[in-house]
């Protein structure tokens, strides 16, 4: 939280306040530097309330487990603020009919992709009453929406899926779900829409 929260915000705070001042790479470091922040500083209070609880006799539950070498979206969420995550997922995703909605197949497929979009809009919403959480939402419902098509699409293509798993293709698509996760930080981030 210290070390590294609070370092991190030393890079990406004053670009997120004035982004027109800088280029290019300011912008990209500044915006994996956010991503390093949050990151460190909700994993950082969760170490501490686990170490606390751990000296008083309780056992929490781990709460972060490496999101950002998660191979897809749907691991991240996996991976990231896990009892949010979980409470998303028993509370809005399943109500809503989860991925289990109807008899028909393509009807299933649509109310799945529409829970998930449910589900991430409200998640965003959650975290405060501005677009920019909104949009945040809504960019890891497409996200998830998008990587269950493209999962099913490698299902019925095994020499793509065999390419995805090997190292080269598992490297591959840690760094394009870690890209994903830090453009919706952008919007997490902002001050505003502008």
């Amino acid at each position: 939280k210290m070390v590294i929260a609070d370092r991190m915000a030393m890079f990406s705070d004053p670009v997120f306040a004035n982004p027109n001042q800088y280029g290019a790479l300011a912008v990209w470091v500044a915006m994996i530097a956010y991503a390093l922040q949050i990151y460190c500083d909700f994993s950082g209070y969760t170490d501490m309330a686990l170490g606390t609880a751990h000296m008083l006799g309780y056992k929490l539950a781990k709460n972060f487990d490496l999101p950002y070498l998660a191979a897809n979206v749907s691991e991240f969420w996996h991976r990231w603020h896990i009892s949010l995550s979980t409470w998303l997922r028993d509370y809005i995703y399943i109500p809503l009919g989860g991925n289990r909605n109807s008899e028909c197949p393509r009807c299933n497929k649509w109310l799945t992709c529409r829970n998930l979009f449910i589900t991430m809009t409200l998640g965003g919403l959650w975290h405060g009453a501005a677009w920019t959480f909104v949009i945040w939402g809504v960019l890891h419902g497409v996200f998830l929406m998008m990587h269950r098509s493209f999962a099913a699409f490698c299902k019925r293509a095994p020499l793509i899926d065999r390419a995805l798993q090997s190292w080269v293709g598992t490297g591959l698509r840690v760094g394009m779900t870690f890209l994903c996760v830090c453009l919706a930080w952008v919007f997490f981030r902002a001050p505003s829409l502008t």
